[in-house]
């Protein structure tokens, strides 16, 4: 623990929030984390409470189960109502609610829904179970989708014919640029994924400080690293400039991780894709690629899916564009908390509902 000791070292924290009280200088600053594990983090190690009043720190739509949209859990429910299908999922996605149920309660009326710890292990579910369509569900950015492509590759090469993947696999840049053309956010900065840049590199996010003047910063998880990116921040605002900064070089190379870029690349293509709260983004999902389109759910497995619909007063479409807080809405820590949650950001580990009810000292 003596290595990640030292990045949580009171006396480095300390001397970090007095740097950031300096360099802002009273000027108001709003800073996005695009992750949600950096905003798990920043509220365990209370981020929030130690900056200065004029440095706001935003929650945006960095989980990748909160931003997937009803309408794909609603086919997810759909085809695990058939008899002979077998829903394979991380845990994350299991208690997430769609239009009208879930996962979880899908299992409890009889559905055959398996989680695992691995993409990979649902090939053995495959394996033991021939006579049956086995369906995983692909969810998450860039830091996950390569291991789903690796799975793809690996069902093709036993021959498994029952296998499929329902892709709901997004990308981040894309994302983040609709976030500055909106005109509900004034942001400073960001703050960018340390899980998805180790693959895609810090390199990716270069046309938001180029073309959008936005500076940024690629960020560990640890409070010294978020509040050495915050500093960064500041520092390029107050000298007028925008760049791409690799505070967590330790682990991101510019570049990123090549080999899995060229095994998600291989497998997957992109296209247009819903994001719950924000809307359609332009080429930020993948796409299971003509190739191997017999691996593709949606494509081979027939089903009626339900209307899409919101539960009722449920505002984590705004909290996710970062134009809301889970203080404003009626909904949280009433009806809405982790034993009854109705809506995505409450469920998840990265979600922010879930960050601000497990901390509630979150301003």
């Amino acid at each position: 623990m003596i290595y990640v000791d030292e990045f949580r070292d009171k006396k480095a924290v300390r001397g970090l929030a007095r740097k950031i009280v300096k360099i802002a200088d009273g000027k108001r600053l709003t800073f996005m984390e695009v992750c949600g594990t950096h905003t798990m983090s920043a509220a365990r190690y209370g981020i929030r409470n130690i900056l200065p009043e004029n440095v706001k720190l935003l929650s945006g739509p960095g989980c990748p189960v909160c931003v997937t949209p009803n309408s794909y859990l609603d086919r997810a429910m759909a085809i695990s109502r058939l008899h002979q299908s077998i829903i394979v999922t991380f845990g994350d996605m299991f208690r997430v609610p769609g239009s009208s149920s879930s996962l979880a309660r899908e299992k409890s009326q009889g559905g055959d829904i398996r989680i695992v710890y691995s993409a990979l292990d649902s090939l053995s579910i495959a394996r033991e179970n021939r006579d049956r369509e086995v369906v995983f569900l692909g969810i998450g950015f860039e830091t996950t989708a390569p291991t789903v492509a690796a799975t793809i590759l690996a069902a093709e090469r036993e021959g498994l014919d029952n296998f499929f993947v329902l892709c709901g696999h997004k990308t981040i840049p894309n994302a983040m640029k609709m976030l500055v053309d909106s005109p509900e956010l004034n942001v400073s900065g960001f703050i960018c994924p340390g899980h998805v840049s180790a693959i895609i590199g810090s390199r990716s996010y270069e046309p938001l400080a180029t073309e959008y003047r936005v500076p940024c910063v690629v960020a560990g998880f640890e409070p010294t690293d978020i509040l050495q990116a915050i500093y960064m921040l500041a520092k390029q605002v107050k000298e007028d400039r925008a760049s791409v900064e690799n505070q967590y070089s330790r682990v991101v190379a510019e570049d990123g991780n090549t080999k899995a870029i060229s095994v998600m690349e291989g497998v997957f293509g992109t296209k247009d894709a819903e994001w719950r709260g924000i809307g359609v983004v332009s080429q930020s999902g993948l796409s299971i690629r003509e190739k191997f389109s017999a691996f593709d759910a949606e494509s081979n497995i027939e089903v009626e899916v339900e209307r899409t619909k919101e539960f009722p007063g449920c505002i984590c479409g705004q909290i996710l564009r970062g134009v809301k807080t889970p203080l404003q809405c009626k909904l949280f820590g009433k009806e809405c908390t982790p034993v009854e949650p109705k809506g995505a950001c409450m469920v998840s580990s990265e979600g922010t509902c879930a960050a601000y009810y497990k901390y509630p000292q979150l301003p």
